[in-house]
């Protein structure tokens, strides 16, 4: 049985308001809180290491699986390893995410590696959300890894998510990429008080036709910090895009890197980078129409990061 506020933290990073349809895994302050497979889509737990194993059938169309993480203990830190394994031509959803409400002094840590291993022409969406709540002292930290090995023809897209009460993150993805393969990859995230965020892609676009769009929106206001260091590897015929794209606000500081390595004579790669603040003339724009200035800059950033 799950409490309230394991069930509020739920609903914040996998859109959860009671059992999910298809298959899940919903792990509740280091345990195994629920548990459901379907005749595509079976769940195992490691015997090794703290995880499970997610095995998609090959054909695997129209299902979902949801495997959501809370924590509402202080003073928890616990690591976890999840691997995916995506059967030829399947078209899944995966929605992850790690919501922790700390109440307490102590810090409360989660991390875990996620791996996927993306068969031939098989279509995954990847939802990862992050949310930190609680009136304690104690930090809300979270540390994803995940790794993403693409075979010909394959799809993912990602989404990656984090815009509120996580107090330090550090985010790192790596992908390779085989012949046909694309990735896309959207981050949101937004920083307050004196939190840090530092999100690291590293993508490696290694056969004919590959491709990755590698694209953040952020925003940083009162004393936060971001670092976007983002790096894409042309090893063959391929194409790809970085963008980074951050709004900056009171004393906060960004720091954007993105990195092309072209190793092949027909990889097109492209990265953009954009810092700035909020131009006064939106805020009047708005003000004109009877927001107060906080409530304009508001409806600003939820704008942005929609």
């Amino acid at each position: 049985m799950m409490d309230e506020i394991q069930k509020r933290l739920l609903a914040e990073v996998a859109d959860l308001h009671g059992v999910p349809e298809g298959a899940y895994n919903i792990r509740a302050n280091g345990q195994m809180a629920a548990r459901n497979t379907t005749a595509n889509i079976d769940i195992v737990s490691k015997t090794d290491v703290s995880g499970i194993d997610i095995y998609i059938k090959p054909g695997t169309v129209n299902e979902s699986v949801h495997i959501p993480v809370v924590l509402s203990q202080s003073g928890m830190k616990e690591m976890v390893y999840n691997d995916f394994h995506i059967g030829e031509g399947s078209d899944v959803v995966i929605v992850a995410g790690c919501g922790i409400d700390n109440c307490g002094d102590q810090d409360a840590e989660h991390d875990g590696i996620h791996r996927f291993f993306i068969e031939k022409n098989a279509k995954v969406k990847y939802v990862e959300k992050h949310y930190g709540a609680g009136d304690g002292k104690g930090k809300r930290i979270l540390n994803p890894g995940t790794e993403v090995y693409m075979e010909e023809g394959s799809y993912m897209e990602m989404e990656m998510v984090q815009i509120k009460g996580v107090d330090s993150t550090v985010r790192d993805t790596k992908a390779e990429l085989a012949a046909g393969a694309k990735l896309v990859v959207r981050e949101r995230l937004m920083t307050h008080g004196d939190q840090n965020a530092v999100s690291g892609y590293s993508v490696s676009l290694n056969g004919e036709g590959s491709s990755a769009d590698v694209i953040s929106r952020s925003v940083a206001k009162d004393n936060s910090y971001q670092k976007f260091d983002s790096r894409i590897i042309g090893n063959a015929p391929c194409s790809g895009h970085t963008e980074c794209d951050a709004i900056i606000m009171d004393k906060a500081r960004i720091l954007a890197i993105p990195q092309l390595e072209a190793n092949d004579l027909d990889a097109a790669l492209i990265h953009e980078a954009a810092i700035g603040k909020i131009a006064g003339e939106q805020i009047i724009k708005l003000m004109t129409l009877g927001l107060t200035e906080e409530e304009a800059e508001e409806q600003i950033v939820n704008g942005f990061l929609r």
